[in-house]
């Protein structure tokens, strides 16, 4: 497809993370960055990123800040590469400037990757002059990171893998190359909140979900039961969903991300993200559902909980997280809304 309008234009896109309900872990295929086994999550509307892409026939090659300084060599490669894809599909070979800005911490287990690529697929395929429906952009966006194909969309989330046994009723059935996500609309989006407990001052992990999900998958000797564990929770998770019940899907929720971490640790040598911290809060969610409230806790691959709980119960939540030893800061997020486009040069 050709450019709509003549470069260079520039476009803002935000876009937020999301929190993984039902884990996404494990690739059958990392070269094209297709999941193991499908997930399901919640997009928080406490997470942002905001991504600028200009493309600049003056430029020698694609330049990237993150979070206002020079990305790394690593970063820029990747982001690059990644671009390739836009350019292949816009028909052009010019280069591109991005700046991107995360409004929580970075590379330490918050998704970062999800609402940063979820905002690069948008600002960069609309200033290549392309318009995506939300399905390609899911399917862009997870090229360049598995779970930014679910930050595409706000509210609850499903990402199909795509195999065989995770195709859903309008997916391919020739082509497994497809990974996509989708919205699932429910009342329970509105009641839903998550408390975010920082550990550690959100210091970026020692290693990246990447390398460790690769790792647990070559080494860990519970991998294959933990995908075995995914398959039943999705359907069991989006049975909840649509009866509404709280409790039955804040149990899977932490049962799941329990399951996700045990094969992690498994793993050899072991994967450990936890910190002592991450174990009070664990415990402190323990005795709020004990005193009665809405209270379940999950982890991604870093050291921090976040809280599945109502709107009723979330400022109660937030307190005892606040007072549990080792929590450096607390955050209430409701459901996040789509990615979306804040800026359009051409369009001014």
């Amino acid at each position: 497809m050709s450019p709509s309008s003549p470069l260079p234009r520039a476009v803002t896109a935000r876009a937020h993370a999301n929190i993984a309900l039902v884990k996404y872990w494990g690739k059958r295929d990392a070269a094209r960055n297709l999941p193991a086994a499908g997930s399901l999550s919640l997009t928080l509307d406490a997470l942002t990123t905001v991504t600028h892409v200009a493309f600049d026939p003056a430029l020698p090659a694609d330049t990237m800040s993150l979070d206002g300084r020079p990305a790394g060599a690593g970063e820029l490669g990747r982001t690059s590469a990644w671009l390739d894809l836009v350019r292949a599909r816009a028909g052009i070979a010019t280069r591109a400037r991005v700046d991107s800005t995360n409004h929580f911490p970075t590379a330490s287990g918050l998704a970062s990757s999800a609402s940063g690529y979820a905002a690069l697929a948008l600002a960069a395929t609309r200033a290549a002059g392309l318009t995506l429906t939300a399905r390609e952009l899911s399917i862009l966006a997870r090229q360049g990171s598995g779970s930014a194909a679910r930050s595409i969309f706000g509210g609850l989330v499903r990402l199909h893998a795509g195999t065989p046994t995770d195709r859903g009723a309008d997916a391919r059935s020739s082509d497994d190359d497809e990974a996509y996500a989708v919205a699932l609309p429910s009342p329970l989006t509105s009641t839903l909140r998550m408390v975010i407990a920082i550990v550690g001052g959100g210091v970026p992990k020692t290693i990246g979900s990447r390398d460790a999900m690769d790792h647990c998958a070559e080494t860990s000797p519970f991998y294959a039961a933990w995908i075995a564990a995914v398959e039943r929770d999705l359907p069991a998770a989006e049975a909840a969903i649509a009866a509404g019940d709280v409790a039955a899907l804040g149990a899977l929720v932490e049962a799941n991300a329990l399951a996700m971490h045990a094969a992690a640790i498994a793993s050899r040598p072991a994967i450990i993200y936890w910190q002592p911290a991450t174990l009070a809060c664990l415990a402190t969610v323990r005795a709020l559902r004990g005193a009665g409230r809405a209270a379940w806790g999950t982890m991604d691959a870093g050291p921090h909980v976040k809280v599945l709980t109502t709107a009723a119960d979330a400022d109660a939540v937030a307190a005892a997280m606040r007072a549990t030893a080792g929590v450096t800061e607390v955050m209430i997020s409701a459901a996040g809304g789509p990615a979306v486009v804040v800026e359009d040069a051409a369009a001014c």
